[in-house]
């Protein structure tokens, strides 16, 4: 069984010197970003429909390309 602090030292990214939560957080946020200025840029952006478990172009007109 693991310590408390042998677990921390893992969750600990040395080359970006934060947590792997803060790492997860900020590219979760990039990638929001990202597809927030592709929208106001009238790109299409790729997404993942769960249900139909395809990916597909969403346009921002709203319309999904499969």
């Amino acid at each position: 069984m693991m310590d408390e602090k042998t677990l921390k030292d893992l969750e600990y990214d040395e080359e970006f010197q934060m947590t792997e939560a803060e790492v997860d957080f900020r590219f979760r946020e990039a990638v929001r970003i990202q597809k927030e200025i592709a929208r106001i840029k009238k790109v299409p952006t790729s997404e993942y429909d769960d249900q139909k478990k395809m990916p597909y172009l969403l346009y921002p007109d709203g319309h999904r390309e499969y």
